[in-house]
């Protein structure tokens, strides 16, 4: 059979095999990207797809938490797939991305909570906040580009290259834990308060990392007390399946999430994000890391 004349189904499978070739996929992220396309494209599923069995050993589990030598602390996030984004009515077209299905193809930790003061000042040297009171305030008024070279001495002092900023991609889905709803807890930003420090109750500053109720992933003021810093340049939303995305490839901004002290509960939603130029420094953004898993 020619190639034109071949069915899509099995044109759609190719593809996605030749993807594989470039990105490591296992089997089940590959089933995954073809119906993903699939459904998009209005194929029928489910598709069949010519994987080659795995010959790779398995891999030994990671342990659940991880503390490193600053004292930092990571909890575990499987891989697995979300939906990303929000169809609510307030999608701005770059204040949301509209609802898709990512696919996050690798475990990974991520801070149990927001970079503290006193981690920051071991590291750098410095503090830069502009509130101060406690080495366990959650530090701010750091750049994009501060963040990285926290990362370049992060990296050296542990002796590793696995630390980074999380993409959008992988905040918002540790944010939302495995739920769909507006906030980690639902929809009502009345209960907003057992979770979050923002401008109804921060009294207009930050507050100790952890003291508000976490999400049910166990991570910590993912919404509000401070925005966070994502990896990805800020562009325009998104409706496409993806695996692994990493935003668009350049811009002249840098997205954050989670809203903060000075943030109404509308902004603290797991979805929203916004972006700036990497060199702003704001007291109400911070950040948190990601340790990727060997």
């Amino acid at each position: 059979m020619a190639v034109g004349t071949q069915p899509p189904e099995l044109l759609l499978g190719q593809l996605v095999q030749k993807l594989r070739t470039r990105v490591p996929l296992d089997e089940t992220a590959t089933r995954w990207a073809i119906n993903a396309w699939a459904e998009a494209l209005g194929l029928p599923l489910p598709i069949p797809s010519p994987l080659a069995p795995s010959s790779s050993p398995p891999l030994p589990t990671p342990s659940p938490t991880w503390r490193n030598s600053i004292g930092m602390e990571f909890v575990l996030i499987h891989a697995g797939e979300f939906l990303m984004g929000s169809n609510d009515g307030f999608t701005f077209a770059r204040s949301v991305h509209l609802v898709h299905r990512v696919r996050i193809n690798k475990p990974f930790y991520l801070g149990q909570f927001e970079v503290t003061q006193g981690q920051w000042q071991a590291i750098m040297g410095h503090n830069p906040s502009r509130f101060h009171g406690d080495s366990n305030l959650p530090v701010e008024h750091v750049s994009w580009e501060d963040v990285q070279e926290l990362l370049r001495r992060i990296n050296a002092h542990e002796g590793s290259a696995r630390y980074r900023l999380p993409t959008e991609a992988e905040w918002e889905y540790a944010a939302r834990a495995g739920t769909t709803t507006a906030y980690s807890f639902g929809n009502d930003p009345r209960q907003l308060s057992e979770y979050a420090w923002y401008r109804e109750n921060s009294g207009n500053k930050t507050h100790l990392v952890g003291q508000k109720k976490p999400n049910p992933w166990g991570l910590y003021d993912m919404h509000g007390n401070v925005w966070e810093w994502v990896q990805d340049w800020y562009g325009l939303s998104t409706a496409v399946p993806a695996v692994d995305p990493a935003g668009p490839p350049s811009g002249s901004s840098r997205v954050f999430h989670g809203g903060s002290w000075f943030s109404e509960a509308w902004y603290c939603r797991s979805a929203y994000h916004n972006g700036v130029e990497p060199s702003t420094r704001y007291g109400y953004l911070g950040l948190r890391l990601l340790r990727e898993v060997q």
